[in-house]
């Protein structure tokens, strides 16, 4: 599949209080080394990860868009901004 070779953050078990500061850490070390598709894992079940996923997408400088992953609703894609 094409999304397994991408650079990913697993974020299964975090606490919800720690996805907005390990979510935007990722997201700045990947635009800085020039990845342009990322994908963060948030797994599916109550979707309280995923909700603060996308809000911290919604509010960093460097997302592009986002979605979820057809394929894997647990996951959702990244793209970021080119530098």
């Amino acid at each position: 599949m094409l999304t397994d070779n991408l650079p990913k953050i697993d974020l299964h078990g975090e606490e919800k209080a720690l996805v907005y500061a390990l979510v935007t850490e990722f997201i700045n070390d990947q635009y800085k080394m020039g990845n342009e598709v990322i994908k963060i894992i948030h797994g599916k079940s109550t979707n309280v990860l995923t909700k603060e996923v996308h809000d911290t997408l919604n509010d960093n400088k460097y997302v592009k868009t986002y979605h979820l992953n057809n394929w894997n609703l647990g996951e959702t894609i990244v793209y970021l901004k080119s530098k």
